[in-house]
């Protein structure tokens, strides 16, 4: 299998620029996208970067990783604390989970505290803005490497 790295994200990740730009920046979603392709590309990576605000979409695409990809990184958003549907499917990955955050969720609303996705993860990178996606990546692929040894 090629090193192919599913970068998922979650709802309302695409009003990014727009949607609370003290809380979460000013970058877009293809701001990440792009940003996520350059990480990856010195490593040989290919990204399928994706957003959808619909939780059984982000399910599919979960499913669909377990055939597709090396790893998996993902800003769930706020089906992060709220979803088991997404937690059942992650669970099922035998391949690296990377969760990702823009803002630091621990520094925000007490229901934002807890991760539904974080047990299914092999690490979790937050608070850093876009740069999160950078390390995300380079984790991802860092893991991936890791697990064909």
């Amino acid at each position: 299998m090629s090193l192919t790295i599913y970068v998922l994200n979650g709802p309302n990740l695409n009003l990014l620029g727009e949607r609370e730009p003290a809380i979460y920046g000013t970058a877009t979603l293809a701001d990440l996208e792009k940003l996520s392709q350059a990480a990856a590309a010195p490593f040989g990576a290919t990204v399928v970067f994706r957003q959808s605000n619909h939780e059984g979409e982000l399910v599919d695409w979960v499913q669909e990783a377990r055939r597709q990809a090396a790893a998996v990184v993902i800003n769930a958003g706020g089906y992060t604390h709220s979803s088991v549907a997404l937690h059942d499917a992650l669970k099922v990955l035998t391949i690296p989970v990377v969760e990702v955050h823009l803002s630091n969720p621990g520094n925000r609303e007490d229901f934002r505290h807890k991760s539904l996705v974080s047990p299914a993860a092999s690490g979790v990178i937050a608070g850093f803005g876009p740069l999160g996606y950078r390390l995300a990546i380079e984790a991802a692929v860092a893991l991936a490497a890791k697990k064909k040894d």
